[in-house]
């Protein structure tokens, strides 16, 4: 199955993560199908989420399941779209 979920990067206690489409039996930091957005907690509030909606929905579309952190992340990027 595949799924939309977080692959972490940076350095020790300093948290970064890419948003990728990944087979779910692939290591949480393996080969990834797609990079579709970064998560950084770390950044100001304003920059953390950088998600390409279009192209998470086209995944979902074709059968990806997001995980829920990433459905969150999501939804704080479409409310910031809106805006």
């Amino acid at each position: 199955m595949v799924k939309i979920r977080l692959k972490r990067f940076g350095t020790k206690k300093r948290p970064c993560y890419r948003v990728v489409v990944q087979d779910s039996r692939e290591p949480r930091d393996g080969k990834c199908i797609e990079e579709i957005g970064t998560f950084q907690p770390i950044a100001a509030e304003a920059s953390q989420v950088s998600i390409d909606i279009e192209r998470a929905k086209y995944w979902i579309s074709v059968g990806a399941q997001p995980t829920d952190v990433v459905k969150k992340l999501m939804n704080v990027q479409s409310a910031k779209q809106a805006k």
